[in-house]
């Protein structure tokens, strides 16, 4: 349940203009509408609150089909991504990590195999040259069997020759070093450290038993169709694997978050206000964010099916000024300063510093690869026209 007090009474007391708003909403709810997707939900915020939330069409629920609603809790995704690179901003933050570390001076398991010299930035920066290094969904949570699988991956190429997408790898080994470093769990960290303070108490990495009732199941419009390039280890049968309760309790760092759209856009509300969650408490600093938010992928690092900049901070992706920003998910209206993630059902999480906005949108519906790639467009297009 989202506070109350960062709900806007009505769009224009956040500094969001209602047409532009309903336009959002009336996108989201189209594809469902046109039966593309079961369900979608959407939220957007702006000055610390949220202007508006809506939940569209039905899902099933606790092993009962019925209408999804604001309640309703989705897989976000590689959205995670941020939530979990946030906790790792905050190490070095504190001075208990530092960018040019080797993971294997860090991770001894991790010093086999030709990945001694793979650095902390490589990781986030998705040049490390792991991408499909295995650990399977029914060894989630089990972390002397992730420490078995440091000691088994090898690397597919060079690190810092190329950028290649590390779906779940690069964020296991995110999640060990947040361990190593502070003895706490990643899960318990996040929220002790983000989450928590934040007020966002029910962005999960990790979702508690008594909440599966909630959880909206993911499926497929039709026989799950693979987009061009393939996914990598993000095939359909992980991606339905979250709909086994062990699976969603484990929390995989590079894609297991689970949430609501409104929590999402809160999240954004404080990395884009320097830290300062709505609120109130602070999270981390300013200065931490700029630095973790900044491009840091070369131009040759670039996508291997589109071949643009990828536009990579530190597990983050930033719009940029190219004219690709809808190509990274964040629409053709956005500033060059948005940053955020997507989830691979087309779920969206970003926030604009320049302009205040933030947006969230999970669905659980996976359907052909370019309807997903234009809803995104739309929707963020149309979010971020919405400031007043």
């Amino acid at each position: 349940m989202i506070d109350s007090k960062l709900m806007a009474s009505k769009p224009e007391d956040a500094g969001v203009d209602s047409e532009a708003l309903e336009a959002v909403f009336a996108r989201a709810k189209r594809e469902v509408d046109e039966g593309l997707i079961p369900s979608a939900q959407v939220a957007v915020a702006r000055n610390g609150k949220i202007a508006g939330m809506r939940t569209f069409g039905r899902a099933v629920q606790g092993g009962e089909e019925k209408p999804a609603t604001d309640e309703t809790l989705y897989c976000i995704f590689s959205c995670t991504k941020v939530v979990v690179a946030a906790a790792v901003w905050t190490l070095f933050e504190d001075g208990l990590l530092k960018l040019d570390e080797r993971v294997a001076d860090i991770i001894p398991e991790f010093a086999t195999n030709g990945k001694e010299n793979v650095t902390v930035e490589q990781v986030m920066l998705h040049t490390g040259g792991f991408p499909y290094a295995p650990f399977s969904q029914d060894e989630w949570g089990d972390r002397d069997k992730l420490l078995e699988a440091f000691s088994r991956w090898h690397l597919t190429w060079e690190p810092d020759s190329r950028f290649e997408y590390h779906a779940t790898s690069a964020h296991w080994v995110l999640s060990e070093i947040i361990y190593r470093r502070t003895g706490i769990d990643y899960k318990t960290y996040i929220r002790d450290r983000i989450t928590g303070p934040a007020g966002l108490d029910e962005l999960f990495v990790g979702l508690p038993e008594e909440q599966n009732h909630r959880f909206a199941e993911v499926g497929w419009n039709g026989e799950p169709v693979e987009p061009p390039g393939g996914w990598g280890e993000v095939t359909p049968e992980a991606i339905l694997g979250f709909n086994r309760p062990h699976v969603r309790a484990a929390g995989v760092p590079g894609g297991g978050g689970i949430t609501n759209a409104g929590q999402a856009a809160l999240f954004y509300q404080a990395l884009i206000h320097g830290g300062e969650a709505p609120n109130g408490s602070r999270i981390m600093k300013a200065e931490t964010i700029e630095f973790a938010t900044n491009v840091r992928s070369e131009d040759r690092h670039v996508d291997l099916m589109f071949k643009n900049p990828v536009n990579r901070g530190l597990s983050v992706i930033i719009a940029g000024d190219d004219g690709n920003a809808f190509m990274r998910g964040f629409g053709r209206t956005t500033s060059p300063r948005a940053f955020g993630h997507g989830g691979a059902g087309g779920q969206i999480a970003w926030g604009d510093p320049e302009t205040g906005i933030s947006v969230g949108y999970c669905t659980n519906g996976f359907t052909e690869w370019m309807n997903t790639a234009r809803r995104i467009t739309a929707i963020s297009s149309l979010a971020g026209n919405c400031a007043r």
